[in-house]
């Protein structure tokens, strides 16, 4: 038979999706590998897709989503960022992995080069290697506290160069920007004729800071917002997420969105509109629940003093393996093996965070823990200085 696809064969692989598919075949493993709420979704919500169901919302729909829904996304986006968007620069998608797809599909063309964090979500770097775009990785140190280098992103930029991706709350940094960062950025942005795609699905999940959108700072559309109700909501499996443009890129990518999924699932929408305009209090209780599982294994890691990145939001936390002197993937075989603990190798999140392993603080907290006692057990025994 023919060739497959040159350019689709070059995409990465997922670390993680490779550890979640290795523990899963160890019954009594610690998962640290997903970002996954261990909690199920809130009843009401989940009520509300019944209801929904048996109404008969159960059609197709129209491709940017059920206008009730979209009014809603409206209304949350004005009520918590103050933001003043029509309808017509929302569209909902299935998950906000369909939303970013489609966004860089609606801007770029094949061998455009679109900045990207490092570290970074691997599927950043995998969707632009379907779309046969060209991922140019800017660093995100953590001595910095995962903030970008702009000397070094004004060195990133060609002729070529048509867009910067920023994700803030981080995954798997956890780092928050500040105001003065995503006002630097969008100068940047300005300054270059860059369009931002800002994946912002962490939004709700914050420790220390203020999550700042970079559609309060966006005077000229060139802002793509990434949002979902996945982490927020717990809500992982329902495939909703949402994106706010301008309104000629929300229309080319009701366009696209055609031809990929056609609209994101009828009771889904139906559930994401109870999500936003019913009692919130479960996101508090969670975010509240991350942090307390946040200090106390932070705790344990500098009591073993281990170094570690405690994160300043979404629940993710990178810990700093180079003392073993094993690489990121070996590290995490080898954990998940003798320890049974599963976490992400740091490698699958770029260069910078090869000397790291990602854990997720979305796990039971006795689990977590437990995990986290292991991870540091592991370290201790593999520690060049005591080999």
């Amino acid at each position: 038979m023919k060739q497959l696809s040159s350019a689709r064969s070059l995409i990465p692989e997922s670390g993680i999706r490779k550890l979640a598919e290795l523990s899963a075949l160890i019954p009594d493993a610690i998962h640290l590998e997903v970002g996954e709420p261990n909690v199920n979704t809130p009843e009401h919500i989940m009520e509300a897709a019944a209801v929904a169901a048996r109404e008969g919302f159960t059609k197709y729909t129209p491709v940017p989503g059920y206008p009730t829904l979209r009014k809603a996304i409206k209304e949350d986006l004005h009520a918590r960022y103050n933001l003043n968007v029509s309808m017509d620069e929302i569209v909902v998608t299935s998950g906000s992995v369909m939303a970013l797809s489609a966004s860089l599909l609606a801007i770029a063309d094949v061998g455009d080069e679109i900045l990207v964090p490092d570290p970074a979500w691997p599927v950043y770097e995998m969707i632009l290697r379907v779309q046969q775009c060209v991922p140019v990785p800017y660093v995100l140190k953590a001595e910095e506290g995962f903030i970008p280098d702009f000397e070094e992103l004004e060195a990133k930029v060609t002729g070529r160069t048509k867009a910067i991706m920023i994700n803030t709350p981080g995954n798997p940094t956890g780092g928050v920007f500040d105001e003065e960062t995503i006002k630097r950025l969008m100068e940047f942005a300005v300054k270059h004729d860059l369009y931002v795609i800002s994946d912002e699905v962490y939004d709700s999940i914050i420790y220390e800071g203020t999550h700042i959108t970079p559609k309060a700072y966006d005077t000229d559309g060139r802002v793509i917002s990434i949002f979902g109700v996945s982490k927020k909501y717990a809500m992982t499996g329902w495939r909703l997420g949402y994106s706010i443009a301008n309104k000629e890129i929300s229309a080319l990518m009701i366009k696209i969105m055609i031809t990929l999924v056609g609209n994101a699932p009828s009771t889904s929408q139906k559930a994401a509109e109870a999500a936003l305009t019913g009692p919130q209090e479960f996101v508090e209780e969670m975010r509240l629940s991350y942090q307390s599982r946040r200090d106390r294994a932070y705790a344990m890691l500098v009591q073993e003093k281990i170094k570690c990145y405690p994160n300043k939001g979404a629940f993710y936390m990178l810990i700093d393996i180079s003392e073993t002197g094993m690489t990121s993937d070996d590290f995490a075989l080898t954990l998940l093996s003798e320890e049974k603990v599963a976490v992400a190798p740091g490698s699958t999140f770029g260069v910078s965070s090869q000397n790291m392993v990602r854990i997720s603080l979305a796990t039971e907290e006795t689990a977590l823990l437990e995990g986290v006692r292991r991870i540091c057990a592991f370290i201790a025994k593999n520690r060049k200085s005591s080999l």
